[in-house]
């Protein structure tokens, strides 16, 4: 089946644009804004509307299938691709990309997403989000040519089993840390809250409003989950321990207050993401690694999760490499084609670190469906809800998503059954 046209529609994204560079320094609210001037450069506010394009791939028999460009809500920090503008990149969708793919054959997807993964323009790759949503297209055209599920054809290219069941959905509260992670122990969510400690007054001068929060989520979660509810939560700090215990930081100080974080988690476990940013990607893999040293040798059984400067495929490799991490956020839209996701996920396989398949709630409603089946494909230790800080609408997507293909991939293995006992008698 031949890719016979591309088109790219600029739309809006999930939620927004921030300058974590300027939120970190200190920019204070107004309202759902921020005050101050941006400080990363692109940024033209320090929150600022999000921004996707809309990719509709058509195919010889008039199919038409859409995948949805994307960046993550931090965009130009931690060493990511710039801010994603969608009226500068939509031409060249339209033109190099479309010159590069149309005329292809549908159901190759892996080679097609190659191909795209490595094409240059005026010298330069294209920016992460580029690849990331026209890979989705390719994705979903390869699906409708073959008749399979995304799911099976992401198995396909991957060489990996699908996963049978659901898996695990991490929720993300956004500020409204409270009322959302309320709503996450009404409906079980397996994984929670995120929590979005980004600043001193969210995680306290010495730690302890963090301290109170965790403590907060075991009574609650015990007082709304369901029967036999044993939640894993997952806080991410944005580097903010390493900011409040100063760099260079005790690492026993440091040790010590995750032991505590372990016992106001009790008895559920709990995990760290992103503990501090030390500005590049070498020193941050050393200072994991250090820090997970010492929470071993101090028999603290808190998992740390690599989020800053692990963006790229490549980066992913240096993590797991070192040991950095117990969990490594794959964040979807960094890594540009899809299938570079889950090649990333497979790449923990084997090893002591397992794959977060992440991304941002500053994707879209067909992002987010993707990865859902990038998740079944490669059994990630956990997928995110996604997109939007509202929670619900993005755990509905992804865990439907999942549902809907798990049930379909079923009907289609007892027709398969089926089928052969007919045959044989």
């Amino acid at each position: 089946m031949e890719i016979t046209g591309i088109h790219a529609t600029p739309g809006y994204s999930g939620f927004f644009f921030d300058d974590q560079r300027a939120i970190k320094q200190g920019a204070e609210h107004d309202g759902f804004t921020y005050e101050g001037e941006p400080v990363t450069d692109g940024f033209d506010e320090i929150r600022q509307a999000g921004e996707s394009i809309i990719v509709d791939i058509e195919l010889a028999d008039g199919t038409v299938v859409r995948g949805d460009c994307a960046a993550v809500q931090y965009s130009g920090a931690g060493g990511r691709d710039p801010l994603f503008k969608a009226e500068e990149y939509a031409p060249v969708i339209e033109g190099p990309v479309a010159d590069a793919l149309e005329g292809r054959d549908a159901t190759d997807f892996l080679d097609n997403a190659e191909s795209l993964e490595q094409l240059e323009v005026d010298g330069d790759r294209l920016h992460t989000a580029i690849r990331y949503g026209v890979s989705q297209a390719l994705l979903a055209a390869a699906g409708s040519a073959t008749g399979k599920t995304k799911t099976d054809v992401m198995a396909d290219a991957l060489g990996t089993e699908p996963a049978t069941e659901p898996v695990p959905v991490f929720g993300q509260s956004g500020d409204d840390r409270y009322n959302n992670t309320e709503k996450m122990f009404v409906k079980g969510v397996p994984v929670l809250p995120h929590a979005l400690i980004n600043s001193v007054e969210k995680i306290g001068e010495d730690g302890e409003v963090l301290l109170e929060y965790v403590e907060w989520l075991v009574e609650r979660s015990q007082e709304l989950g369901p029967e036999g509810y044993d939640p894993r939560f997952h806080i991410d700090v944005y580097g903010m321990i390493g900011e409040i215990f100063g760099a260079p930081y005790d690492r026993d100080e440091v040790v010590d207050y995750f032991a505590d974080l372990e016992a106001a988690a009790a008895p559920y476990p709990i995990q760290i993401e992103g503990p501090m940013d030390v500005g590049n990607r070498a020193d941050q893999i050393d200072a994991m690694v250090e820090l997970r040293e010492g929470l071993k040798d101090a028999d603290v059984d808190v998992d740390i999760v690599a989020d800053e400067w692990c963006n790229t495929f490549e980066d992913v490799q240096a993590f797991v490499d070192s040991g950095a991490a117990d969990l490594v956020q794959v964040k979807t839209p960094d890594l540009g084609g899809i299938h570079r996701s889950g090649q990333a996920v497979r790449y923990c396989e084997g090893t002591d670190t397992r794959a977060y398949l992440g991304g941002t709630c500053n994707e879209t409603e067909t992002s987010a469906r993707a990865c859902a089946h990038v998740a079944l494909a490669t059994n990630a230790a956990q997928v995110l809800a996604k997109p939007g800080m509202g929670f619900d609408e993005g755990y509905m997507i992804v865990e439907n998503e999942m549902r809907r293909t798990i049930a379909r991939r079923e009907r289609e293995q007892l027709a398969t059954e089926t089928d052969e006992v007919t045959a044989d008698d």
